[in-house]
């Protein structure tokens, strides 16, 4: 691993009074990318709702193995940094193991560090008010605009962090979910005007995982935060991911966080 970059240094009153506003914008996104690996995404079954199109064959996951590649940035204060980690989660326990990191110190520390303890703490605590069932959201009708994609409007139940004001994507046929993409239910805090996010699903050998989350928040006074996450599975469930799974990722992945 080369030499870690370091933050550069900031100038000027205004700068220095603001800086910790992108700090502080950065870390209210971390329950976001740690909700999208820990929350179920099949609706409960016996489900009368469009999720259960899409999730009503899925086997749980209980078990993987992935590398996952992060990155945060923020546009304003030219600040930004990278972390590489192996992620375990093994019947309800998570361990992680940091391979390489670079940039900021604030960013992989106050951030991408923390989106790791977050998810630790969310799997023990077993907490499923993020899924995507009848408990948390009303399901709209399905919408099909021809385009190889079914839409099914998400409408949270609450006004909590952890909900999608948007929509789930599915595959043609209706079988697959694709895409749960939206704005967050709830502000996290007063400092965040918007915070869109959309959290990329996959079936890899007949499991439902996430593959990629990306999201952005607009800080008030600190401008745009960006948040990406893309995770590449070694095993599923006690199995290692198949040839043909580990194409069919690559032949449609968004691609790592940039170097």
């Amino acid at each position: 691993m080369g030499k870690q970059a370091t933050e550069p240094a900031t100038t000027g009153r205004n700068v220095a009074g603001r800086a910790p506003l992108w700090v502080f914008g950065f870390t209210l996104l971390v329950v976001t990318a740690a909700v999208s690996t820990t929350a179920p995404v099949a609706a409960r079954s016996g489900s009368s709702t469009a999720p259960a199109l899409a999730a009503a064959s899925d086997a749980p996951l209980t078990q993987y193995r992935a590398f996952r590649r992060m990155h945060a940035k923020s546009d304003r204060f030219n600040q930004e940094g990278w972390v590489d980690a192996w992620t375990e989660l093994d019947h309800g326990e998570f361990r992680y193991t940091i391979v390489s990191e670079r940039g900021s110190d604030t960013i992989r520390n106050k951030v991408l560090k923390a989106i790791l303890k977050r998810e630790q703490e969310l799997i023990v605590d077993g907490s499923d008010k993020a899924a995507l069932t009848d408990d948390n959201y009303e399901f709209g009708d399905i919408d099909e605009p021809g385009n190889g994609e079914r839409y099914v409007p998400l409408k949270p139940r609450r006004k909590d962090v952890v909900l999608v004001d948007g929509r789930m994507v599915l595959s043609s046929d209706g079988k697959d979910l694709l895409r749960v993409e939206g704005k967050l239910a709830k502000n996290p805090s007063f400092w965040t005007s918007l915070v869109n996010i959309i959290r990329h699903f996959a079936k890899v050998d007949g499991v439902r995982v996430p593959v990629a989350t990306e999201t952005v928040a607009k800080v008030k006074f600190a401008g745009q935060s960006r948040l990406d996450v893309v995770y590449e599975y070694e095993s599923i469930n006690g199995r290692p991911v198949s040839v043909a799974a580990r194409r069919m990722l690559a032949s449609s992945a968004l691609g790592a966080p940039n170097r």
